[in-house]
């Protein structure tokens, strides 16, 4: 472990946010030195981001945590050409209402994790489209396009994989790493940021910004990336085979957001309470420690941890509870998701993939065959069963163990 003179460094270190560093003895001086102001950019593609985006959020929480400010950099202007970095097709376009209610709905998380305000370490949100909607063409082309040679261009990830699968790459698409760059010269000019930070798969675009400083201002800038965050069985963060575990109640309910994180691989929970909770290290490190079925306790912790930084206190006890209700007494707990089915009633099938307990039908129709599937505790294996409740009453829908859910009219 490298002896890091600021908390900034240190902190990152400890917890395992550090992948790549492109200068950690120069970012550590002037972090140690001086409040540093540091970014990371999201584009608004949906009106809520999902948990493969918290550890950068978390990021910029240590950041304004060792006395440093963070800047999040809403992708107004690049949401509306979308970053081809792990894509094989270009990205739906949005309207500009869209993109505007879907960074409405973002910055409500980000306000649950960082102190905003006018003081020297308190957060600020921007919008890089304030700054690239003015940009005319033919003044990028002249200020910023002499500094990008498409030779380089072309060995990066995000054109060259694209190119050898032989699927196809706009042009709009092709600029977006010039747009990226460009950001980050703003932000520096603008607003003093030094520090650019993101997962993995950025460092190829946080480069570029950072060589852009270089040759327009002669700016001395810096980057940090995060290691590409899997689960202990190699899935990819955030996703489930349900559908992905989003940031916002909205677009998913409390407690199946806490239920997750109860859910996790033994072998992820010392890191995950590392990365997505405030705890003391040495209180992780007991808890990492327990074995058996003590484990679970501390997946309890880093349900409760998680949930009350990202929902709020509220929402992380009636979770708790909730489980509590549903697994040890057989009950139906109040903060369980529920489903409206209405007069007609619904089939199961439709009524498992409206809840997000299977991504099909054709997955729920296999569900029930295996005979996973149980209405008020009475196993249920006929794809055409047609579930109907009395007005005013409910009904409990299990799908396993786990997965549970009201079913009203």
């Amino acid at each position: 472990m490298t002896n890091y003179t600021s908390d900034l460094l240190r902190v990152l270190e400890e917890r395992g946010y550090i992948h790549q560093l492109t200068d950690a003895e120069g970012l550590d001086k002037l972090a140690a030195a001086q409040v540093v102001p540091g970014y990371i950019g999201f584009d608004a593609t949906a009106p809520s981001l999902h948990i493969g985006s918290l550890v950068q959020i978390m990021m910029l929480r240590r950041l304004q945590q060792t006395g440093h400010k963070p800047v999040v950099l809403m992708g107004g202007g690049t949401t509306r050409i979308g970053d081809p970095t792990g894509r094989d097709e270009s990205r739906k376009m949005l309207t500009d209402e869209t993109i505007a209610d879907n960074i409405a709905g973002i910055r409500t998380v980000f306000e649950r994790l960082l102190t905003f305000g006018d003081g020297p370490t308190d957060a600020v949100m921007v919008d890089n489209q304030d700054w690239l909607g003015q940009l005319g063409y033919i003044e990028m082309l002249q200020k910023v396009g002499t500094h990008f040679t498409v030779n380089r261009m072309l060995t990066f990830d995000s054109v060259r994989l694209r190119l050898e699968r032989e699927q196809p790459m706009t042009f709009l698409e092709f600029n977006y790493m010039i747009l990226q760059g460009y950001d980050f010269r703003h932000l520096a000019q603008e607003m003093g940021v030094r520090l650019q930070m993101g997962g993995s798969d950025q460092w190829g675009n946080i480069v570029n910004g950072m060589e852009l400083g270089r040759r327009m201002d002669g700016s001395d800038l810096f980057g940090l990336t995060t290691p590409l965050l899997t689960t202990a069985d190699g899935g990819k963060m955030g996703k489930t085979a349900s559908g992905a575990i989003w940031l916002n109640e909205a677009q998913l309910p409390n407690y199946d957001f806490w239920q997750y994180w109860r859910n996790v691989d033994d072998r992820d929970v010392g890191r995950f309470l590392r990365l997505f909770t405030d705890l003391d290290l040495g209180e992780i490190a007991r808890l990492e420690s327990l074995e058996g079925s003590e484990i679970n306790q501390a997946k309890t912790v880093l349900a409760n941890e998680v949930t009350r930084l990202v929902r709020g206190d509220e929402a992380a006890t009636l979770a708790e509870r909730t489980a509590a209700e549903t697994f040890a007494g057989g009950g139906a707990g109040a903060d369980l998701p529920t489903l409206d089915v209405g007069a007609d009633g619904m089939r199961i099938g439709a009524v498992l993939t409206a809840l997000g307990f299977t991504a099909s039908n054709g997955e729920a129709k296999r569900k029930l065959t295996e005979g996973a599937v149980r209405l008020d505790g009475e196993a249920v294996a006929d794809p055409a069963f047609l579930v109907t409740i009395a007005e005013g009453a409910e009904s409990k829908l299990s799908l396993g163990k786990k997965k549970h859910a009201i079913i009203r009219r």
